[in-house]
């Protein structure tokens, strides 16, 4: 048997930016919409969460929906089932971003650290701009080896690998009109 991934329309913010609907995302925004309006541990995050997963399904004829129009669903059902105490704690940011590294590296060319770190500062600087919130830069290992050159793991890839991490930390840090910006590199 084949088990085919759920289609979902992708989320379209006000920039334009299209994003895939993540259950543990929408999860999350409303844990934390639910906990700021006195409701920790809210009974019905996980049947709010799938109802808005099941109402998104059903609109298979749309390729794309409107990130507002999402937060509206949300809020309504909210109102609806009673508890419109929450809505006003409803403000989800967009879902994570992700970025390859790797993929950057490939740009920059093997062995061209200069271009890579020149890259990835354009690529955090426009993301930031954006104004979102939620960072995920992966695939660190085989960008590290593309940029060193290598099949296997030396210590100067350990070093190369600090280097990029302390980069990207040093670069969101130094961010300015950022109130808050999560990001994992793995």
């Amino acid at each position: 048997m084949v088990a085919f991934k759920e289609e979902f329309p992708y989320l379209r913010t006000e920039s334009g930016q299209l994003f895939e609907f993540n259950r543990d995302w929408l999860h999350a925004a409303i844990t934390r919409a639910a906990d700021k309006a006195g409701y920790p541990s809210w009974w019905l995050t996980d049947h709010v969460t799938e109802s808005i997963a099941f109402y998104l399904r059903l609109r298979n004829d749309e390729s794309v929906v409107a990130f507002s129009q999402l937060s509206q669903t949300v809020r309504y059902v909210l109102k609806v089932i009673g508890y419109k105490e929450i809505i006003p704690h409803f403000a989800p940011s967009p879902p994570p971003i992700s970025i390859s590294l790797f993929e950057i590296a490939e740009q920059a060319g093997t062995g061209y650290e200069l271009a890579f770190f020149d890259l990835l500062e354009r690529r955090i600087n426009a993301l930031i701009q954006t104004g979102m919130d939620n960072l995920q830069l992966c695939s660190l290992h085989p960008c590290v080896k593309h940029l060193r050159g290598v099949k296997v793991w030396t210590r100067a890839c350990d070093a190369l690998r600090e280097e990029i991490v302390c980069f990207v930390r040093e670069k969101i840090t130094s961010a300015t009109g950022v109130a808050r910006l999560d990001c994992s590199v793995r």
